[in-house]
């Protein structure tokens, strides 16, 4: 008796190198796309590593109506967070960002809050959590400023840290840890 082509063992282990080849070459797409992926993205924080001039010309309304420069902030440590009322991450880290404020404005750290929000719910925000740092209002377009200074997803919360030197030291999308801030907070970093 002669063996048939059409052993069914025969079927089931061509059936597996077709499914073991196609599933590697999943893998190896899936991997090249990260590495591009993360390739972009540092690429995207390696340059624009100083920040625009036009930046420190901007000028916003604080939720009271004071308008504040953002030239008043320059040549300082600099932390910038791009937050909304309506971002419960972005509600969650106020304490924090405040504490770090707190811990770090002798040594001559700026921090600001910018609203992606209208003055209204900010202003029921501060009333019920005040906050040790300025606020100021971007509204809708706080998200396109935040993707020119790196948010290349323009997701909240989105915060930016600065040296003395206007150099970007860390960007960082998502929520914050206290570790984070704990290590941005070193004076040779700024």
């Amino acid at each position: 008796m002669t063996e048939s082509s059409d052993n069914p063992s025969s079927a089931s282990t061509t059936g597996w190198r077709r499914r073991h080849w196609l599933g590697t070459a999943v893998a190896a797409a899936a991997v090249l796309g990260g590495a591009g992926l993360a390739w972009r993205t540092n690429r995207a924080r390696q340059g624009d590593r100083v920040i625009d001039p036009a930046f420190w010309q901007l000028v916003f309304s604080k939720p009271d109506g004071v308008m504040l420069r953002m030239d008043e902030l320059r040549n300082k440590p600099l932390l910038l967070n791009f937050w909304a009322t309506w971002c419960p991450p972005c509600v969650q880290e106020m304490p924090l960002l405040s504490g770090f404020h707190d811990l770090n404005a002798a040594k001559g750290w700026k921090v600001l809050g910018i609203a992606v929000d209208s003055i209204d719910p900010v202003q029921r925000f501060l009333l019920q959590n005040p906050v040790t740092f300025p606020v100021v209002l971007a509204g809708a377009s706080g998200i396109e400023l935040s993707r020119t200074l790196g948010n290349l997803v323009g997701v909240l919360p989105f915060t930016l840290v600065l040296g003395s030197d206007g150099v970007v030291r860390h960007r960082k999308i998502g929520a914050l840890t206290t570790d984070e801030l704990k290590a941005w907070a070193n004076p040779s970093d700024v």
